[in-house]
């Protein structure tokens, strides 16, 4: 059902220190609210510096939509407290406003007003701006404020090196799409555990949740009794989307050929919204498939970084893949800043074994199949002896079986990392994990499902956000990176002044 890789266990075991500079990075995007939790309408505020150039702190699809970005780091601790300086930064610098602690926006109304972000006068910044408007036209405003947490990981050279000395360079892109995969067939662990959004806002209810008995409380919200993360509940569309441009992750050349292709390729569904509306406005960059790379949202993305004005896919046909980002994390509600240290912990076990398991071209059959998986996780994923098809469509398999076969491995890279740093945390990281699958109560979307229904989304989420907020507040004296944030709110209104008389 699942590979062996005791012969790449026993190598790592030899080799312990090949698992030696992981380096991680996160990207945390967060709503900021009035104090009642009703969307904030103030712009980007001046005092945190420019969304544009600002290193660690932009927007993203709306001006009330904060992104932070940690630099990357070989060291988890210091993600984590560069990610709550920041936010305790923010708090800082708006007091009358507070960071909404769930996925989906439960407090918006037919009355809400979402402004598109904005990047100033700049050509970069009007095709930044012109991009979301396009994904408002494409997509709807509300969806594309449901929040998340991307994840951005790599292994290091020495880890590529010991299955091909020879080659490994050119090795590694067709070692992050075997990961890559691998993410697919096996990812459904992730929402399963931290997915945090069993209710939707009423407002994104669509004909695709037809088919399921939603079930409403007092509040305008609707939800499923074992659901773990609807935030991901179009992934359908999503994936069909995928199908249907042909990109499939099999080897580097075949995905940023089809990338190309649904860049330039126009869809007749956005030639019908038009490039221009009636006063000669663009209201999308263009009208093929994507307007850029950035629009194929999917769970797992190659990712490379950019140099000299190229772009995604040069950059990656000329250097290869670097990292690997994760999306298919909701806001944790339970952490001040939307991810702890134990979902980090998990995901090195997991990616890492990712990438050790060998996997098989992947056909649109078998990601046809895949997306099941994901949906029977996301809709009704805690069910009783729930049950997914892994390698053969006519044969399911229980959660349990197969948890057991990835736990049994990811025990045994657990020690070896362990052992690497002398400490026992990602043993201990797998066991409070394994506890989920034997009692789905633990879960994540599990406590926020009791927490509505007992005291109320909205309740729940204006006492998360105004603890956190006054945690943030109290510790904002003791925050190292308090100087330095200062000076880059400077640096980058400077810098956005200097891109724009430059036009």
């Amino acid at each position: 059902m699942i590979p062996d890789i005791s012969e790449k266990l026993s190598c790592l075991k030899k080799n312990p220190k090949i698992l030696k500079g992981i380096f991680r990075g996160i990207e945390r995007e967060a709503l900021r609210t009035q104090k009642n939790g009703i969307f904030s309408e103030n712009k980007h505020p001046y005092n945190i510096g420019s969304a544009l150039t600002h290193r660690w702190i932009t927007t993203d699809f709306a001006e009330n939509l904060l992104e932070f970005i940690t630099p990357t780091s070989n060291s988890i601790d210091y993600l984590l407290s560069f990610l709550k300086n920041l936010h305790s930064f923010v708090a800082s610098k708006t007091p009358h406003e507070r960071i909404w602690p769930f996925s989906i926006p439960y407090s918006y109304n037919a009355d809400t007003n979402i402004k598109i972000a904005q990047y100033g006068l700049s050509k970069i910044g009007k095709i930044k701006t012109t991009y979301r408007i396009g994904l408002k036209k494409r997509y709807g405003d509300l969806e594309n404020t449901i929040s998340g947490v991307h994840y951005n990981f790599s292994l290091p050279i020495t880890f590529w090196k010991c299955w091909n000395e020879k080659k490994y360079v050119t090795s590694i892109s067709s070692g992050y799409f075997n990961l890559i995969r691998n993410y697919y067939q096996f990812g459904w662990i992730i929402p399963y555990l931290f997915g945090a959004s069993p209710a939707i806002s009423k407002h994104l209810f669509r004909d695709k949740h037809q088919i399921y008995n939603f079930k409403k409380p007092k509040e305008n919200i609707l939800y499923l009794p074992w659901s773990t993360s609807l935030r991901l509940s179009n992934i359908e569309c999503i994936h069909k989307k995928i199908i249907d441009l042909n990109i499939m992750f099999n080897d580097l050349n075949s995905y940023v050929r089809s990338l190309n292709n649904a860049i330039t390729t126009p869809s007749k569904k956005f030639v019908n919204i038009g490039l221009k509306d009636a006063n000669g406005n663009l209201q999308q960059l263009n009208t093929n498939f994507l307007q850029m790379e950035s629009e194929l949202y999917t769970q797992i993305r190659p990712k490379i970084r950019t140099y000299n004005n190229e772009s995604f896919t040069e950059a990656l046909q000329k250097r290869g893949v670097e990292y690997v980002e994760i999306r298919s994390l909701d806001i944790n509600p339970f952490s001040s800043i939307g991810i702890n240290k134990t979902q980090i912990l998990f995901l090195d076990l997991f990616l890492i074994w990712c990438a050790l398991i060998d996997s098989p071209p992947m056909n649109k059959n078998k990601f046809l199949l895949i997306i099941q998986n994901w949906k029977k996780i996301i809709f009704e994923g805690r069910k009783p002896n729930q049950k997914i098809y892994i390698t053969n469509p006519s044969k399911a398999n229980t959660l349990e079986e197969i948890v057991k076969i990835i736990f049994n491995d990811l025990k045994k890279i657990a020690w070896i990392l362990d052992d690497n740093e002398k400490n026992f945390l990602y043993q201990k990281t797998c066991e409070k994990m394994i506890l989920f699958f034997k009692n789905p109560e633990l879960t994540y979307s599990a406590k926020c499902l009791k927490l509505f229904l007992e005291d109320g989304a909205m309740n729940t989420a204006l006492y998360l956000s105004n603890q956190y907020h006054k945690n943030f507040i109290e510790t904002c004296s003791h925050n190292i990176h308090k100087n330095m944030l200062e000076q880059e709110v400077i640096n980058s209104h400077k810098k956005q002044k200097e891109i724009e008389g430059q036009e």
